[in-house]
């Protein structure tokens, strides 16, 4: 007798932990930790992760597994074990940590049907619904206006059940091939005993006597211009026999990639490597921060040192952000490893992903590029994780379980004892303290591979330009420098620190500025289709002639947007062609690809756009980039806000003059005087380290402490403050006298889609038994408040502090 532990899938905190279940003698041989099972649990049918088989339970009467989901487990050891750490560290429940490794179509969807009982007698509204049917779908008792106390009631009587239907979306793409059916010279002599009006099919026929195996349907119809109902009818005969096969979905065609050789390193790269290949050679854990300046060569550090890995076997994850996944970042990889190489990252089809993915998993491919969530590729063999510009905030996870990539790659890296590399230009505080403390290696370029210099940085103070009559969003400098810089045949990046048409509409009478109803947030003006948007809750409504409050016409939109920007672009640079990248011009599959091949190709002068053309490009022709507005993340109410304008404004300096010619950088400002505009325009990390160090230290913010931030959530807003205020009660009993607790204070988002937030935030620096205590409290609080309303969500790590 087998036992199989199964957490299953309903995400709540009463069912965190595993269930015991019978193994059927069908499934006794094949059943192994890490598939995906189906199990009955109460009245329904569900999914759920096998964790480990034994032999005993400590329940006498166990309910048998229904059915496997998989035919090899989706999640290695390795990886069950790490989705359990991953729980505990995020304070998530267990089946969230294994859902959030897998790819979204292997994420089952339940259908319902409702069964009629042989035999048995229904009331009125529900005979008419089933209609002389045995099974209905649930959606259909939906869509009928009976009422649910009705159905239970037939239930309880036995008349009708409830059967729960798992529907997993993993599909597989399958093509249908032809192939002869009967040897060459039968096959010839069906040829010869075809009317001579039959030409379509004769020429089938011929075409399987000269080639005897099989081929792709599509190929052979369309190879000779003839369509299925000729070939059906030899089919028919039994002339041809058609068959499936799967293949796999591929977002790249691999023959477009031109193959590349290793370039020769720079003395600095071959300092930053030396390291990084003996601890591959020597199967040793460590973490190598890796601080190069924008064009140093670290990816061909990344290259080689994966090269090594390959060589002995091993495998590597290479983590990249999201909106840097752009062609360019894979043709590298891929012309350098070809078809060893899988690529997942949230711009492919779920069809895709999910090819990409089992590729991993049956061991075809040796690289995965990708997003944050490929972190937890199913290699079993690790020999290298990198993340490259490892200070991006997308590593890090903002809805359950709220993990951060790198944390999630040096366990993994432990686990396997490989090197984890982390690259950047800007490295964040917290990582550049532990490598300076001698906790990470720490290797620096600050010298471009070509030898070319950075492009040289012009700060412009924008109150000035108001003040001499210049009104328009571009300074006198930026326009003089676009317009020579178009002369002279080459190309303008502009970065936009926003997105949207415009911030938000106010009326110039009386300054009543226009909210989401259901958030405490101005709502946002959409030019082309005229409406006004809330971007946390969606919410729209029309924009309106007049001010709902005084009646005023003077309702004006303020602040600068994408669309605006390339409206006043259009009108002062009537001949120079724009390209927009932005939230709304990228939606599309495959658009961020077209835009940038557009601009590649010369087919524009200026690309604008937002934050996503910061990141990882290289264009040789692009000489000038213009900031427009520098300070707009400043005034946020984050105490990384200095720290993230400091890494975009170098990032995005770094896309000018990566080749041949030189490159400038004009960056406008109203706060010319900060200290992070002005080191980024010098360039200066270090000097920017240690001043940003000082503050953080004096107000006490990490890497010096360590932050949890607690969110309470209501739609009624005593019971978000009295459940806040009882957490930081709690909180004070159970932690150390150098700990401080902030709080109970409104959200910067008061409310969000009529829920009220109100949070408190942690400092601390030792406090082993956290996690645990904080578990306790949440516990606590759920049975003392009764209120199903009530959502606390906990942050272990905060980025988004909003």
């Amino acid at each position: 007798m087998k036992i199989a532990q199964v957490i299953v899938d309903v995400p709540h905190k009463q069912v965190n932990q595993t269930f015991d279940y019978l193994v059927p003698e069908r499934l006794l041989d094949m059943l192994q930790p890490g598939m995906r099972v189906i199990v009955p649990f109460g009245p329904r049918k569900i999914m759920g992760f096998v964790l480990e088989i034994g032999d005993r339970s400590e329940f006498k009467r166990l309910k048998e597994i229904e059915d496997v989901l998989d035919l090899t487990p989706v999640l290695t050891e390795e990886l069950l074990e790490l989705g359990q750490w991953l729980a505990d560290e995020t304070l998530s429940i267990y089946i969230t940590a294994y859902q959030a490794m897998l790819p979204q179509v292997l994420k089952a969807k339940y259908k319902k049907e409702l069964v009629r009982t042989e035999g048995a007698i229904l009331a009125e509204a529900l005979e008419l619904l089933f209609a002389g049917r045995d099974v209905i779908s649930y959606e259909e008792f939906e869509h009928a206006p009976i009422r649910l106390s009705m159905l239970q009631k037939e239930i309880e009587a036995g008349n009708v059940t409830v059967d729960y239907i798992v529907r997993s979306k993993a599909t597989k793409k399958k093509v249908t091939m032809i192939k002869p059916a009967r040897e060459v010279h039968l096959l010839e002599e069906a040829y010869m005993d075809l009317p001579k009006i039959a030409v379509k099919q004769k020429q089938i026929l011929a075409y399987f006597i000269e080639y005897p195996t099989e081929i792709q349907q599509t190929k052979l119809l369309k190879s000779l211009e003839t369509n299925r109902a000729t070939l059906k009818a030899l089919l028919d005969k039994g002339m041809l026999q058609e068959f499936q096969v799967e293949i796999y979905r591929n977002p790249y065609d691999e023959e477009s990639f031109a193959r590349t050789e290793p370039l020769k390193l720079t003395e600095q790269q071959q300092q930053a490597i030396l390291p990084i290949k003996q601890s591959i050679q020597d199967h040793m854990h460590d973490v190598f921060l890796v601080h190069g300046i924008t064009g140093s060569g670290k990816t061909e550090i990344y290259l080689q040192a994966i090269q090594d890995v390959l060589d002995k076997g091993q495998e590597a994850i290479v983590l990249v952000p999201e909106i840097s996944l752009t062609p360019q970042m894979v043709r590298r990889f891929k012309g350098r490893f070809g078809s060893r190489v899988a690529v997942l990252h949230s711009a492919l089809s779920s069809g895709e992903k999910y090819d990409e993915w089992r590729k991993v998993l049956r061991k075809e491919v040796q690289v995965v590029v990708g997003a944050r969530s490929a972190v937890f590729a199913p290699f079993e063999n690790l020999g290298i994780i990198i993340i490259d510009e490892e200070h991006e905030t997308s590593y890090k996870q903002e809805d359950q379980p709220r993990y951060h990539a790198r944390d999630v790659a040096i366990h993994r890296g432990r686990s396997h004892q490989c090197p984890v590399v982390l690259g950047s230009a800007t490295p964040t505080l917290e990582s550049y303290a532990r490598a300076n403390k001698g906790v990470y290696k720490l290797a620096t370029l600050d010298q471009r591979t070509n030898q070319q210099a950075m492009p040289d940085v012009e700060i412009v103070d924008m109150r000035k330009e108001l003040h001499e009559g210049n009104r328009s969003m571009f300074s006198r400098a930026l326009m003089d420098k676009m317009e020579q810089t178009i002369a002279r045949g080459e190309q303008v990046v502009l970065l936009l620190n926003r997105r949207g048409y415009s911030t938000f509409v106010m009326c110039r009478d009386c300054g009543h500025v226009k909210e989401c109803p259901h958030c405490d947030i101005a709502l946002t003006y959409h030019k082309n289709s005229n409406l006004l948007k809330c971007h946390y809750c969606a919410y729209e409504e029309p924009m309106p002639l007049n001010c709902p409050e005084c009646n005023s016409d003077l309702i004006r939109y303020f602040g600068t947007g994408t669309q605006r920007v390339e409206e006043s672009l259009t009108q002062l640079m009537p001949d120079a062609r724009v390209i927009r990248m932005d939230v709304d011009t990228t939606r599309k599959k495959g658009a961020h690809e077209k835009l940038l091949n557009q601009f590649s190709n010369r087919q524009a002068e200026i690309l604008l756009g937002t934050q996503m053309i910061a990141k990882g490009l290289d264009f040789e022709n692009v000489t000038l980039v213009g900031v427009l507005t520098a300070d707009s993340m400043l005034h946020l109410p984050d105490f990384r806000s200095s720290e993230k304008t400091f890494q975009l404004l170098t990032q995005v300096s770094g896309r000018a003059g990566r080749h041949q010619l030189p490159g400038e950088v004009i960056v406008q400002t109203y706060t010319p005087e900060h200290y992070s505009i002005e080191m980024a325009a010098a360039y200066n990390f270090t000097a920017f380290y240690q001043y940003e160090m000082r503050l953080r230290r004096t107000f006490q913010y990490p890497p010096y402490v360590f932050l949890v931030l607690i969110t309470a959530s209501h739609p009624e807003h005593v019971q978000a403050v009295q459940a806040t205020q009882r957490i930081v009660q709690l909180l004070h009993q159970v932690i150390g006298s150098d700990t401080v607790v902030l709080g109970p204070t409104p959200s910067p988002i008061a409310r969000i889609k009529n829920r009220y937030r109100y949070q408190c935030m942690i400092k601390y620096k030792k406090e082993p038994h956290l996690a645990t205590n904080i578990r306790k409290i949440l516990e606590q609080i759920e049975r003392e408040q009764r209120s199903k309303d009530l959502l606390v969500t906990v942050d272990m790590q905060p980025y988004q502090l909003m």
